[in-house]
């Protein structure tokens, strides 16, 4: 009887490192294709977005100001799920009918666009204002002080925030999954669902996870170094 019990884990520890080998590559194959590539579409689309809706933000013009005041609070105060199931299962009630990944780069942009928008604004505003003052008493125009002078040093208050926001985004495209986006984490939904070994997959794409964000931290932390060097020169 004792045998018989250390030939089956035996024999379950096998089956579960050859399905660890096996679900590896359609796990990474998920992470490339689909993973990576949504999170720097949306993370490019959302900062553009954060950007425009941080001037909108510090604008003179109240109807700009209401516009970007209600995306942001719309957003940040709705779940993101909610957001994408709308975007996915919502609008093709009224006929608008958007594909997985089109939805999923959607949801997550206006996502990056709205809370990145509060670490943008709150980086122009802590530039002094005798910046500002400076840049318009050698007849620089506001557009220009603002690309010259302003961004350049808020962009360094806002990479910390913003790199961990972009971490945060890998993490958060697994809930892409549940508008069927077959990234990492559908795959790793799918592979089990085969074989029902559900921790096994699940902690194999956590790992994946783990790594691809441990490999970020490193480059943010270089980042950070090299826009401190440009700063003070």
């Amino acid at each position: 009887m004792y045998l018989n019990n250390i030939m089956m884990d035996q024999d379950r520890t096998a089956r579960l490192i050859e399905i660890a080998k096996n679900s590896l590559q359609p796990l990474l194959e998920g992470a490339v294709l689909y993973t990576i590539p949504l999170t720097v579409i949306t993370f490019i689309i959302g900062l553009l977005l954060a950007v425009l809706t941080a001037l909108a933000r510090l604008s003179s013009i109240k109807i700009l100001q209401m516009i970007a005041r209600v995306y942001v609070s719309a957003i940040r105060g709705t779940p993101l799920l909610v957001q994408l199931f709308i975007l996915f299962y919502g609008l093709p009630t009224i006929g608008i009918i958007i594909d997985p990944f089109p939805s999923a780069v959607i949801g997550f942009s206006l996502s990056v666009g709205a809370y990145a928008s509060e670490i943008i604004r709150a980086a122009i505003v802590s530039i002094p204002k005798g910046q500002w003052e400076a840049a318009y008493s050698i007849g620089m125009s506001y557009t220009q002080a603002l690309k010259r002078i302003i961004l350049p040093q808020a962009s360094r208050v806002s990479i910390p925030p913003l790199s961990n926001s972009f971490i945060s985004l890998v993490k958060d495209t697994s809930l892409a999954a549940m508008i069927l986006v077959t990234e990492m984490f559908r795959r790793a939904q799918e592979i089990a669902a085969t074989n029902y070994e559900f921790l096994l997959l699940y902690s194999e794409a956590a790992l994946i996870y783990w790594v691809i964000c441990f490999l970020l931290s490193i480059v943010q932390g270089r980042l950070e170094s090299r826009f401190d060097r440009y700063v003070a020169k």
